[in-house]
């Protein structure tokens, strides 16, 4: 089920790549400014995602070193322990929602300023990160995350995203074109980015070939709401 709704997400997720962050950059910001912020939201993306697989490389090799070896212990045990999910899932997801959405969220209120297309967006963003939340969290306890570190993480990534629409609605109301460009092409490549690196190959791992009919409903959900 969880991986059914991290391709879910996946989908949706490329529909607002497309059609509504990329293509919002293209119009607004022309060619080589939106090709340029996407190549730079995809290389931050994969640098952080990076750094997180060696930190929890890093503390799984910690634990296995401090742990006992049991002979007697049976082998469905070590199939079901965390360790089989992969270790820097729930972080990476974090980042994902972190640095696509403040650009997305930034957008989001400078469409609500000017009452156009801003409830239509807000769906589809609810769409695709309540999957990734959802899943994320549920990776950080499966590795021995504590509830308070879970809640705490997504509620500050919650606010930050909180602050992203105020900016948006108010001093970036009255930006010009070229200079909300950038941010939108940023999160294009960070959404592209965590598509190939973590959501599609999580998703595909957990839940096999099925997943690719939810990827399916994902984008034709997403694409109707952009289209209202």
């Amino acid at each position: 089920m969880l991986a059914a709704m991290l391709a879910f997400a996946a989908g949706a997720l490329i529909t607002a790549l497309a059609f509504e962050l990329f293509e919002d950059s293209y119009e607004q910001g022309g060619l080589w400014r939106s090709v340029l912020g996407l190549l730079a939201g995809a290389v931050v993306f994969t640098l952080v995602s990076q750094w997180l697989d060696r930190r929890a490389e890093g503390h799984r090799e910690e634990d296995h070193g401090s742990e006992k070896l049991d002979l007697d212990a049976p082998a469905s045990d070590a199939a079901a322990s965390p360790a089989s999910v992969s270790g820097a899932a729930g972080l990476a997801l974090l980042a994902a929602v972190t640095l696509d959405g403040v650009p997305e969220n930034v957008a989001l209120g400078v469409s609500l300023g000017e009452g156009t297309g801003g409830l239509a967006l807000l769906a589809a963003i609810f769409v695709s990160n309540f999957p990734e939340a959802l899943v994320g969290s549920a990776s950080m306890q499966a590795h021995g995350r504590s509830q308070l570190f879970i809640v705490g993480t997504w509620s500050a990534c919650a606010a930050l995203l909180v602050i992203a629409v105020v900016v948006g609605a108010g001093p970036l109301s009255t930006a010009e074109p070229e200079t909300l460009s950038l941010p939108l092409a940023f999160a294009a490549g960070a959404v592209l980015a965590s598509l190939a690196d973590t959501l599609m190959p999580e998703a595909y791992e957990q839940g096999g070939p099925a997943v690719a009919l939810s990827t399916a409903a994902g984008f034709v959900l997403s694409f109707y709401l952009a289209t209202l």
